[in-house]
């Protein structure tokens, strides 16, 4: 049996923001930016580190009726603009370095490049809330 992971899905409040988020900041290229007219409103968007192809980020608005409820979306909006609903964990050679080029380009780090047992690593948030951690791992 060989399983892997092909797409991994982020909830984000308006996808237009997501994606230029996601490709102008952080670098990502546009894999898939599809709708389909038996599935009114709905987009498949999603983007993908440059060097790894077979991975991608689903940028997803959170759903109404009848996949979630008033109450579910609600919920799920709440506890992603918190930063609660995971992370998305990136690894780069040089944390300092990609942490000085992403401020550069806007992105707001909650937490600067800091030395922890496995290596250096640093924190932001996307615009929709999600945490995203970005490390530079030295632990093998």
């Amino acid at each position: 049996m060989s399983i892997t992971i092909s797409t991994i899905n982020v909830w984000v409040h308006d996808q237009e923001i997501a994606l230029d988020f996601w490709t102008d900041k952080i670098g990502f290229e546009l894999r898939s930016d599809w709708t389909f007219p038996e599935m009114p409103g709905f987009r498949w968007l999603t983007v993908g580190p440059k060097d790894q192809p077979d991975i991608e980020i689903v940028l997803m608005p959170i759903p109404g009726a009848p996949v979630f409820t008033e109450e579910q979306h609600d919920l799920v909006e709440k506890a992603m603009s918190s930063g609660l609903i995971g992370a998305v964990f990136l690894v780069t050679d040089d944390v300092r370095r990609d942490y000085d080029t992403l401020s550069a380009k806007g992105v707001e780090f909650y937490e600067k490049p800091e030395e922890r047992p496995y290596g250096i690593d640093c924190g932001f948030r996307d615009p929709s809330g999600n945490m995203v951690r970005l490390a530079q791992i030295t632990m093998r």
